[in-house]
């Protein structure tokens, strides 16, 4: 297993990265774009985990939004809310998981040092 920093090129198997937060009412997380976390690595894996610290863990979306507002800076590119693998089943009613995304996601919810 090769480890590196950057971007997916569609080739990667499996991808870490953290989050801006985390939204405790759905188990959603928040993830934004920036030179620190480009968004391929959310969605061209199959499989994604994730590192979350448990003072990012909010209670709402409205939370995650206010966070991010007060972080200051312009607003990221791209604020994505993942709630667990994409799924559909347009294709002859048959379920596929990771139709738009990893087909398994994994949050490791760490505490703070």
């Amino acid at each position: 297993m090769a480890v590196r920093e950057g971007s997916s090129d569609g080739t990667d198997e499996t991808s870490v990265t953290g989050a801006f937060a985390g939204v405790a009412e759905t188990g959603t997380l928040m993830l934004h774009s920036g030179p620190a976390g480009p968004t391929t690595l959310n969605f061209l894996p199959d499989d994604h985990i994730v590192v979350l610290r448990a003072s990012q863990v909010v209670a709402s979306y409205e939370d995650g939004w206010q966070r991010l507002r007060a972080a200051g800076g312009a607003m990221p590119r791209t604020v994505n809310f993942i709630t667990g693998p994409s799924r559909s089943a347009d294709i002859e009613q048959t379920l596929q998981m990771g139709a738009h995304g990893p087909r398994r996601l994994h949050i490791v919810l760490v505490e703070d040092l």
